[in-house]
């Protein structure tokens, strides 16, 4: 299948926001609670596009997914990582390669920034995630047991990480 993938914008907030809304009101992949709206998912674009990436996939001019890159944390020693997550429309063919496309126009994109280290946490169970990021190259690192409340239940999550680029030296800036 093939796939448009582009930066997204601020007219893609709406889009993503109702992508994003079924995961938040009715799994526990996500540990928001309150479905964002347009604005709020338009200023996290804007911060994402600033110094790391968020690109959508749109079929038949659709926006059907998205995956971005954001600050795994906030010190100066982790610039070089950084957290990445990937969501498609729940209504979305399994399987169809498109978190895998997205992942790959991403990945590259963040090494590209200066980036070395990336990590995604998943919540567990979640089959398709891990089959995913194991896919491309994810090594579990840990798993956080009972972290997260949501749904009247206890959640764990597992970590995985890749490396991207070249960590064998100093590293250069981060592109902002």
């Amino acid at each position: 299948m093939t796939f448009a993938i582009r930066d997204a914008t601020s007219d893609d907030a709406a889009t993503c926001a109702a992508i994003y809304a079924p995961y938040v009101r009715d799994t526990a992949i996500t540990f928001e609670t309150e479905p964002p709206s347009p604005a709020t998912m338009a200023a996290r674009i804007e911060t994402a596009q600033q110094r790391h990436a968020w690109l959508v996939l749109s079929e038949d001019g659709a926006v059907n997914g998205y995956a971005y890159g954001t600050e795994f944390k906030s010190r100066p020693a982790y610039a070089w990582s950084c957290e990445v997550s990937v969501y498609l429309a729940r209504d979305h063919q399994p399987r169809s390669g498109a978190g895998r496309a997205l992942y790959e126009a991403l990945l590259p994109r963040l090494a590209d920034l200066g980036f070395r280290t990336l990590l995604a946490g998943i919540t567990l169970p979640n089959a398709a995630s891990l089959g995913l990021h194991s896919a491309l190259g994810f090594q579990p690192v840990g798993t956080l047991r009972r972290i997260g409340w949501k749904h009247d239940a206890w959640h764990d999550v597992a970590w995985m990480q890749r490396s991207i680029g070249d960590d064998s030296g100093s590293p250069t800036t981060v592109e902002a």
